[in-house]
């Protein structure tokens, strides 16, 4: 029998919804009080995330967050800044003990990653897993040297024409993995580029430079304007087929609202969560 998943689309939310809405299903899940679950969402208004473990004034230029009206959170999972703009964001939460999740990270994040390798062929796009080659690659990866996301992919992360087209992060709590990513639709650079420090303008330039050649959207692969319900509708078929799980749409009720709206008075709409370090 085909295992049965809860499936959510929360259309466009606060940083802070997002955030909390993503710890409080996997607090519940935990509790073995719902199934596994795969939610997709958006961000309003645009939003930059840092990493658990960055100090957000290093890590990006919070006066220029502000005049631009973004959002500004602290994800509970590791990984650098990302800037959520017109993208599909992802969160898995499933059991550390699954049958289907191996036991270490890099590996879980092959299995997840396999649900957006069909999302974005059910999209006509040829995508793949990237796997660092070298040693200078890997060791990259331990050390990076930017604060930006998406200016280079990680271990299984989606590669369309050798430009990462979407960037993960997880996190294990509770006996609990949680995965969420962002899939850009379409990118801005300029303003991606404008919220990060850098030592000068002509490194600013550089850095958008080599993103140009490094990150891609959706809409720049497939050379249309594509409609977030597609999107959405594509990434579901793809997490159902490779997963080979059955969704139940679900609406959050009131217990787990009730916990999202502690959890952001708490943490996630909380000056002293977003800038502890």
């Amino acid at each position: 029998m085909t295992e049965k998943w809860i499936f959510i689309n929360s259309g466009p939310q606060s940083a802070s919804y997002n955030m909390a809405m993503d710890e409080a299903l996997l607090d519940l899940h935990s509790k073995g009080l719902i199934p596994p679950v795969v939610r997709f969402y958006e961000w309003s208004p645009a939003t930059l995330s840092i990493g658990y473990f960055q100090k957000a004034a290093e890590a990006v230029d919070l006066e220029k967050v502000k005049e631009m009206g973004l959002g500004f959170v602290r994800r509970q999972t590791g990984g650098r800044a990302v800037l959520h703009d017109r993208e599909l964001t992802y969160s898995i939460i499933v059991s550390e003990s699954h049958p289907q999740m191996p036991a270490t990270v890099t590996e879980a994040y092959k299995v997840i990653s396999a649900g957006l390798l069909e999302g974005f062929r059910n999209l006509g796009l040829n995508a793949e897993l990237s796997v660092p080659s070298s040693t200078e690659e890997r060791d990259a990866l331990k050390k990076p040297k930017s604060a930006v996301c998406f200016d280079a992919p990680s271990w299984y992360e989606l590669v369309v024409e050798g430009r990462k087209a979407a960037g993960s992060a997880q996190t294990r709590q509770k006996g609990v993995i949680l995965q969420h990513g962002a899939i850009p639709v379409s990118m801005d650079l300029d303003k991606l580029v404008s919220v990060f420090h850098f030592a000068s303008e002509g490194h600013r330039q550089r850095m958008k430079d080599k993103l140009k050649n490094k990150a891609v959207s959706i809409e720049e692969l497939s050379g249309r304007s594509i409609a977030m319900d597609e999107v959405a509708e594509a990434f579901r078929t793809g997490f159902q087929k490779a997963l080979d799980i059955e969704f139940i749409t679900r609406e959050p009720n009131k217990e787990i609202l009730d916990l999202v709206q502690a959890l952001e008075k708490e943490k996630y709409a909380n000056d002293s969560w977003n800038f502890k370090k």
